[in-house]
C-alpha cells in the first residue's frame, strides 16, 4: 500500500492501439476491502484502463502503482504473481474441462498444494454450487454459473484485488442481482475489488466508490450512493 492508503494507483494513464489513444490521463485508486465501479458510455475506455493497469497494453504515459511497487507496463504473468488478479469479459472458461480444472487452472502460479486445497475451500464457500458441480463440464453450466466458475479461478491465487470486466454481461436480469450479491460476499469474505460495468446502476449500488469515465477522462468520481444520486450522473448515465 501507498503512503495514502490505497492499494492501486492509475495515475494519469494515456494508453490506446496503434496510433490511437483511447486513454487521456486516466486515474483511479482502490483502497483495500473496497468495491470500486468505473462505469461510462460504451467507447469511454473502461477496459482499455483495465488492460493497462494489467499489463496487456502498455501505457504510453502515466504510472501503476500496486501494494507500493510501481508495476507499470509489467508483462500479465508477473501482476498476478504480485496479487492483482484480472477476469476479463465473456465468462471465460475451458468448456470441455470440469468445474474443478478449470479452478486448479486458476492456481497455476500457486506450487504448494496445500496452500490450493485452501483456495479451493475458499472458492467452495463463496460459491457452494461450484462444488457441487465440480465434476461437470464447465461448457455445460448456466452463464451465471460458469461467471462464479471464472470468479472462483481468479480467487485461487488469493489476490490482494481483483479486476472485474463486466462480470453481469449477456446474463438475465435474476443472474445479474445473484452475481452482485456474490460481489458483496467476496467483499464480506475480505476481498478487494475493482468493476467495469454497462449495468450503472447496479455497480454504483454496491460500491464503496465509483468512477465515471467518457471518452478516455475521468468525468465524475465520488461513493456510490453520492454517483446515484448526482442529476447529472442520474441523466447521462443512469437513463434517469
Amino acid at each position: 500500500m501507498d503512503g495514502n492508503g490505497f492499494l492501486l494507483k492509475a495515475d494519469g494513464i494515456r494508453a490506446g492501439y496503434g496510433k490511437l489513444e483511447i486513454l487521456h490521463g486516466v486515474s483511479l485508486e482502490v483502497r483495500p476491502r473496497e468495491i470500486v465501479s468505473v462505469i461510462g458510455p460504451n467507447g469511454a475506455g473502461k477496459s482499455t484502463a483495465f488492460k493497462t493497469i494489467v499489463g496487456l497494453l502498455h501505457p504510453r504515459s502515466g504510472r501503476v502503482l500496486f501494494d507500493g511497487k510501481d508495476i507499470t507496463g509489467l508483462p500479465p504473468y508477473e501482476v498476478l504473481r504480485l496479487g492483482l488478479a484480472y477476469v476479463p469479459q465473456g465468462r471465460i472458461v475451458f468448456p470441455q474441462m470440469t468445474v474443478l480444472e478449470n479452478l486448479e487452472m486458476g492456481a497455476y502460479i500457486e506450487t504448494d498444494p496445500a496452500r490450493v486445497k485452501e483456495a479451493l475451500a475458499r472458492v467452495y464457500g463463496l460459491f457452494p454450487v461450484l462444488e457441487e458441480r465440480k465434476r461437470q463440464v464447465a461448457g455445460s453450466l448456466s452463464g451465471g454459473e460458469q461467471q462464479m466458475v471464472a470468479l472462483g479461478r481468479a480467487l485461487m491465487t488469493t489476490p490482494k484485488l481483483i479486476l472485474l470486466d463486466e462480470p453481469s454481461l449477456g446474463l438475465s436480469p435474476k443472474l445479474v442481482t445473484l452475481i452482485f450479491e456474490k460481489l458483496q460476499e467476496m467483499q464480506q469474505a475480505g476481498y478487494t475489488m475493482m468493476v467495469v460495468e454497462q449495468n450503472a446502476a447496479k455497480a454504483l449500488s454496491v460500491a464503496d466508490r465509483g468512477y465515471v469515465l467518457e471518452l478516455g477522462q475521468n468525468r465524475f468520481e465520488g461513493t456510490g450512493q453520492t454517483l446515484l444520486n448526482d442529476p447529472d450522473v442520474k441523466r447521462l448515465y443512469l437513463g434517469g
